[in-house]
């Protein structure tokens, strides 16, 4: 699925050249690979994919990527050299080659004609402006969770997303999870009655925004920081932050609601299909002692109430979700597992052995979008819907105050305080 500059992929430019042509061409003989005869992957039908920032799990979603024969991975991008070499010598090794290329800037790997698709696993800070440079370079993207930092960034990207037709996956991949599924179609289908609360496991909201001890700088070619910081507040060079520990830290960082609100809120948003809104009210919850609890309440326009919490889970897994309606409820979480509240329900259940971190369900949804040019599941509309309403809850959780919201215009209503909390600066030239 190689593209031209016009974005036509070689399938495309085939098919036409065959109808317009055919009566001039001679009959050739083709290889079988070519037509993926003998169990191989026409190159047609191949996926060419590069990838940003890949560390961890990054690292697993990649590893899921070029153990599919339709995909094929051929460049990495990386700020540090470390992991830049990390990542080529495995694909070396993987397709018994020297052909993956590294690049230290995203721009040289996303001009690159011959890329479809980009994964995006960089820190929170750049998810947003790496797939808005993707999209607006023509490639499709899955990008890992959090999608953005902002209200804001969840609107841009998903309007350059629209703008520019491209694939977006979200990597909240427990929307291709049977368990999950599951839990949402119960709660669709009415056998809990109406619907009145969903609950999003989630954890402590707070982030600091302290520094960590300036570090002489390494040379740019072995880690370049300027790129690393991207488009976040200019802060001295630590190699703490590199390794991973930028969590915690607000330039970097939206907090405990979005870090697992991303996979939960949308999983409740999706349960009580309000993908396409977010909930109208926030109201931080506070301990006996006047102290800041960690829970948020908020309320839909038809009264539905989504509470966000850590605790008073069954202990079926991380990430968890329950769906209340007046007739019962179903709670599951990623150890497949499941629980309902009667015996009535009890025939519906299913176990599932697939753990909700597990993306491969996920992936290939994404590279049979990518090749149907079908919306996938978590696509960035619904995802951006679900991280606004994550933002809010925050931007509540900090103020220690309720505020109102109005989804149509993604403004709180009569707060300017809260308003001015929707986005934050970006630094020159890694703007919008």
């Amino acid at each position: 699925m190689k593209q031209n500059k016009l974005g036509a992929s070689r399938r495309d430019f085939l098919k036409s050249a065959a109808l317009t042509g055919a009566a001039a061409l001679v009959p050739q003989l083709i290889p079988g690979s070519v037509l993926g005869l003998d169990g191989a992957v026409a190159p047609s039908a191949t996926v060419y994919l590069g990838a940003i920032g890949i560390q961890s799990r990054g690292f697993h979603d990649l590893t899921c990527f070029v153990n599919r024969p339709d995909v094929r991975f051929i460049g990495i991008c990386d700020i540090q050299k470390k992991q830049r070499l990390k990542i080529k010598d495995f694909a070396d090794k993987k397709y018994n080659n020297t052909d993956c290329a590294m690049y230290k800037d995203m721009e040289d790997l996303l001009v690159r004609d011959d890329i479809d698709a980009v994964l995006i696993a960089t820190g929170d800070r750049w998810h947003s402006m790496a797939s808005i440079t993707a999209a607006k370079f023509g490639k499709d993207v899955y990008c890992e969770k959090p999608l953005s930092l902002t209200i804001r960034e969840s609107r841009a990207l998903a309007d350059a997303v629209n703008r520019y037709g491209i694939i977006y996956q979200a990597g909240t991949q427990r929307r291709n999870i049977g368990n999950f599924m599951l839990a949402a179609k119960i709660a669709q289908s009415g056998k809990l009655g109406k619907l009145t609360e969903v609950h999003a496991n989630t954890l402590w909201p707070a982030t600091r925004e302290t520094w960590l001890e300036a570090q002489p700088l390494p040379p740019v070619d072995e880690v370049d920081w300027e790129r690393w910081l991207g488009p976040c507040p200019w802060r001295p060079y630590n190699e703490a932050y590199v390794k991973g520990q930028w969590r915690g830290h607000y330039d970097f960082h939206g907090g405990g609601i979005l870090e697992w609100g991303s996979h939960t809120v949308d999983l409740c948003q999706w349960a009580a299909q309000k993908d396409d809104t977010a909930p109208v009210e926030y109201i931080p919850q506070f301990n006996a002692d006047g102290s800041k609890a960690g829970n948020i309440q908020a309320l839909y326009s038809d009264g539905l109430k989504l509470v966000m919490r850590s605790s008073g889970w069954l202990g079926l897994g991380t990430c968890s979700a329950r769906y209340v309606g007046e007739e019962g409820w179903v709670e599951t979480g990623d150890s497949g597992k499941m629980a309902v509240s009667s015996d009535a329900l009890r025939g519906e259940l299913k176990y599932f052995g697939m753990p909700g971190t597990d993306p491969r369900t996920h992936i290939a949804e994404f590279v049979e979008c990518v090749k149907s040019r079908r919306n996938p599941a978590a696509n960035v509309n619904v995802a951006a819907q679900s991280h606004i309403a994550s933002h809010c809850a925050y931007i509540a959780w900090q103020l220690g105050r309720t505020v109102k919201f109005d989804p149509a215009k993604e403004e709180f209503i009569g707060d300017e305080e809260a308003n001015r909390m929707r986005t934050r600066s970006l630094r020159a030239p890694y703007t919008f």
